[in-house]
Formats: C-alpha cells, sequence, structure tokens
C-alpha cells in the first residue's frame, strides 16, 4: 500500500475513534485493532500517540487551507460568505465525525499540551476562513466584531449537531444557514 495512503487510513481510523469514544479511544493498540493489523502497522508511521495527535490535527488544519484557497477564487463577497459558513457545517458524516473529535479533543485540551498546541494553531485557522468569508461585506472597524459573531454561530451549530445529530439534519442546517445569511443582509453596512 501507498505510504501516504496508509497514513491517511490511520488518521481516518484515529477520527473515528475520537468521534466514538474519545481521548481513551486513541491509543496506538486501539487504532492498529480497528485497521486489523498489529501495533507496528501504526508506528511504521507514527512514533507515539503525540505523533498520531499532531497529524489527526494536521488533516484538519489542511482542510482549512484548501476551503481557503477555495473561497479565494469566488469574486461575489456574499457568495464567497454561504462557502465559508457551508464548509463549516458538519452536514456530512465526514464532517460530523471531525466534529465530534474536534469537541473530544477540546476536553482534554488542559491534560495533553499536544493538544493544546494543536488547537492554538487550530483557531487562527478558522477565523482566517470568516476573515476572507466577510472582509468585503463590513467596514474594516466592524471586521473583528462580525468574524466573532459569525464564530460563534458556526461553533454553536456545530455542538448543536453533534448533541443532536436527529434534529440537525443536514437540510435543517442549511436552512439555518440561508436563515443566518438573511438576518446578516437585514443590516447592509457601508463597506470601508
Amino acid at each position: 500500500m501507498d505510504p501516504e495512503e496508509r497514513v491517511r487510513d490511520i488518521v481516518a481510523a484515529s477520527l473515528q475513534a475520537l468521534s466514538e469514544g474519545g481521548l481513551a479511544e486513541l491509543t496506538l493498540r486501539k487504532i492498529a485493532q480497528r485497521m486489523g493489523g498489529s501495533i507496528t502497522l501504526i508506528t511504521h508511521y507514527f512514533a507515539n500517540r503525540e505523533a498520531l495527535l499532531d497529524a489527526v490535527m494536521e488533516y484538519v488544519l489542511v482542510d482549512a487551507d484548501v476551503v481557503l484557497e477555495e473561497i479565494e477564487q469566488i469574486a461575489e463577497p456574499r457568495d464567497r460568505l454561504r462557502v465559508a459558513l457551508q464548509w463549516f457545517l458538519p452536514d456530512t458524516e465526514e464532517g460530523l465525525r471531525q466534529e465530534r473529535a474536534r469537541v473530544a479533543l477540546l476536553t482534554h485540551q488542559g491534560a495533553e499540551p499536544v493538544i493544546r498546541r494543536n488547537l492554538a494553531r487550530m483557531e487562527p485557522a478558522m477565523r482566517a476562513v470568516l476573515v476572507r468569508a466577510v472582509e468585503e461585506l463590513v467596514p474594516a472597524d466592524e471586521l473583528e466584531g462580525t468574524v466573532d459573531m459569525v464564530r460563534v454561530w458556526v461553533s454553536g451549530i456545530a455542538l448543536s449537531v453533534v448533541e443532536h445529530p436527529e434534529i440537525w439534519t443536514p437540510e435543517r442546517q442549511l436552512a439555518a444557514l440561508e436563515r443566518f445569511l438573511k438576518v446578516l443582509s437585514l443590516v447592509e453596512l457601508p463597506a470601508g
């Protein structure tokens, strides 16, 4: 098997483990068992759990870079905002798995320096996506406050989906997004 593909499989199994059972499920042995192999299957690529956690977090950060590049290509500011906000919705199995894993990691950031270090990198990456999404829609002196508000909204809906996925179907998430965009458009702020 291609080494890059094996690493992706290990990271995917790790995300699944985190989303199902939290940090207690993220041991090299348990990940190897999930993948139907021995611990050397994992240690060949990751020397320890810290290295594996780094890879899991890097996977999420690369995803933020990809969406940032994608929205850079969108000329219309409101379309850019819509695409950025949709990216934050955990409206797929993969999105929900990532969000559950992120929430599991958040609860252990005080105990695990590797988690704290990576979460400190994650928040600026998430905010960078939101800054790019709203910067042409609000005056410069309103940018930080607008990003704060939008960040709270995306965090809130993501947590709501983790807590109650049976209620927050992909359709309901999208309807909430459309309503949020409508509310945002009610207050026209002069650009500048």
